[in-house]
């Protein structure tokens, strides 16, 4: 399975790429509301490492795309690659780059880049499947990429993770119609089939915004790995892999 080098797989990532930056810009002028005192835009401060996440794993029409809600503080917001787990991102993945900070960091929230060594539990169980799955990890990029509805990680005064789903009704209005739209267009250029969407907020954003651009792509939930979830806590490994079972995923990685 050697990496394609030729140039129509290097423009789709830059194509990825470039309308990631596009919904970029559109949210950097969000207003900062309450319950939110600090905002970490990961396609900004780690943009190095996700441009190389990409650029390594973006070269093809996929299938299927994994999608996620928003960055984690210990995941995405540190590495720039959806849950992004630093071990896994540096070691499997061998995503590499620079990591700076992001313009108001949060004293609780430091960024510390890919040598983050604080545990992201949901990252290191969604890449901890997918590594027993495909040893390789181009095995499983051959037909799959994973993604985030929204890339931004928002912040509460106490550190505390505010989702999107808690912001204001106005600025959520505001902030899920971009990343929408962005959704869509991901879709529409990868060529998915399949959008497994990991937890239930992620499953019903991608079904309106790919109903509304009338995109007939089959979207599916998969339970998601946070350990907030108590059903996750209770073997989350042979539940998803089930539910990939099920899915025609695990035949799909297997050929």
């Amino acid at each position: 399975m050697a990496e394609d080098t030729a140039p129509e797989a290097e423009g789709l990532a830059s194509r990825f790429l470039a309308l990631e930056l596009e919904q970029s810009a559109l949210l950097r002028a969000l207003p900062l509301e309450e319950p939110v005192s600090h905002v970490y835009n990961p396609l900004e401060y780690a943009w190095e490492p996700h441009r190389d996440f990409v650029r390594r794993y973006c070269r093809a029409a996929k299938r299927v795309l994994f999608l996620g809600m928003n960055p984690g503080p210990f995941g995405m917001a540190q590495t720039g690659v959806p849950f992004g787990e630093a071990w896994h991102v540096r070691e499997w993945l061998r995503v590499t780059g620079r990591v700076g900070k992001p313009p108001s960091e949060h004293p609780k929230r430091p960024v510390l880049g890919l040598e983050c060594r604080q545990a992201e539990v949901s990252g290191a169980r969604f890449w901890g499947l997918v590594r027993a799955l495909c040893p390789d990890p181009r095995r499983f990029f051959r037909h799959c990429f994973v993604h985030n509805h929204c890339p931004l990680l928002f912040v509460a005064r106490s550190g505390r993770n505010v989702t999107p789903a808690e912001l204001p009704p106005a600025l959520r209005a505001r902030l899920l119609a971009v990343c929408d739209e962005a959704l869509a267009r991901a879709v529409a250029l990868l060529g998915v089939g399949l959008v497994v969407a990991v937890g239930r907020f992620a499953e019903q954003r991608a079904r309106r915004a790919l109903a509304a651009a009338g995109l007939a792509v089959r979207v599916e939930g998969l339970l998601h790995p946070s350990p907030r979830n108590a059903r996750a806590n209770r073997g989350w490994d042979e539940l998803a892999k089930a539910r990939l079972g099920e899915l025609g995923v695990l035949a799909l990685l297997e050929e």
